[in-house]
C-alpha cells in the first residue's frame, strides 16, 4: 500500500473509533480517565528528564504528542488531507516517519478504547487497581511491544532527520503556506519534533541516551503491569502517580 493510502486508512480508523466514543458519554469519560492516568504515569516516571536542562524539551514533546490527553482531531484531519503531498514533497525517511506515526496513533487509540471498555465494567473500583485490572484484561502484549518500539523508532527518526541537510530550512519555508492552507497543527508537530531533537546536542544531551532511558523504563513498566503481583503493581503505580501530582496540579 502506498504511504499516502496507509496514512489515510489509519486516520479513517481513528475517526471511526472516535465516533464510537462520541456516541457514548460514559465511555468517553472512561477513555479520558485512562488517558489522563497514563499521562500522569509518564510524568511520574520521567521526573528527572522533565526537569533536566538537556532532556526536558524532548520529554515534554513525548508527553504532549505521544503520551498525553491532547485532542489530535485537527492534526489528523490535516494529516489525511495532505497525505499525497507529503509523499511527493518530503524525503522518504520523513514519509516513513509519518506512516509510523499514523499507525501508532491507530494502535494507541484501539488499546486505550479497550482499556476504557473494561474500565466501565469496574464501577466503583478504585482508580489504580482498576487501571491494572484493565491492562491485564486487555492483554495484547505483542501490540504493547510494537507500540513501544514504534515510539522509539519515531524518536530515532526525528533524531536522524535533524542531520538532513536543508530539511530544517524546508520546514521553515513551509510554515506560512501551511498556515494559509489550514495545516498549522501538522506543521507545528513537524517543526516541534525537529527542533526539540535538534536541541538535544545543544543541551549536551544525546538522542540515544534519551531513547534508551525511555526504552528501559517503559519496558520495566510493561513487565510490571503484565507480570508483577497485582498488589505490588498497584503500589508501584500509586507511588508513581503521587510523584506526578505536583507537576500535574
Amino acid at each position: 500500500m502506498q504511504a499516502s493510502n496507509q496514512i489515510r486508512a489509519s486516520i479513517a480508523r481513528v475517526v471511526a473509533l472516535r465516533q464510537t466514543v462520541a456516541d457514548q458519554p460514559d465511555l468517553a469519560q472512561a477513555l479520558h480517565t485512562v488517558k489522563q492516568l497514563q499521562a500522569q504515569r509518564f510524568v511520574g516516571t520521567y521526573q528527572d528528564l522533565l526537569h533536566s536542562t538537556s532532556y526536558a524539551a524532548c520529554a515534554n514533546f513525548f508527553l504532549e504528542e505521544l503520551y498525553g490527553t491532547k485532542n489530535f482531531s485537527e492534526r489528523d484531519a490535516q494529516f489525511a488531507r495532505i497525505a499525497g503531498a507529503l509523499q511527493r514533497t518530503f524525503p522518504d525517511q520523513v514519509v516513513a516517519t509519518a506512516v509510523a506515526l499514523a499507525e501508532l496513533h491507530v494502535l494507541t487509540e484501539e488499546l486505550d478504547l479497550a482499556m476504557a471498555l473494561n474500565w466501565q465494567l469496574q464501577a466503583g473500583a478504585q482508580v489504580v487497581p482498576a487501571y491494572v485490572q484493565a491492562w491485564r484484561a486487555v492483554g495484547r502484549r505483542e501490540d504493547r511491544v510494537w507500540q513501544l518500539s514504534t515510539v522509539l523508532r519515531i524518536g530515532a527518526d526525528l533524531g536522524q532527520l535533524t542531520r538532513k541537510p536543508g530539511l530544517h530550512l524546508m520546514l521553515k519555508m513551509m510554515r506560512k503556506p501551511a498556515q494559509l492552507a489550514g495545516l498549522g497543527s501538522l506543521q507545528n508537530f513537524l517543526e516541534s519534533g525537529f527542533n526539540h531533537f535538534a536541541g538535544l546536542a545543544r543541551g549536551q544531551g544525546t538522542v540515544s541516551v534519551f531513547l534508551d532511558t525511555v526504552k528501559a523504563r517503559e519496558s520495566t513498566w510493561m513487565d510490571c503491569l503484565f507480570d508483577a503481583a497485582p498488589v505490588a503493581c498497584v503500589n508501584e503505580l500509586a507511588q508513581t502517580l503521587r510523584l506526578a501530582s505536583g507537576d500535574m496540579a
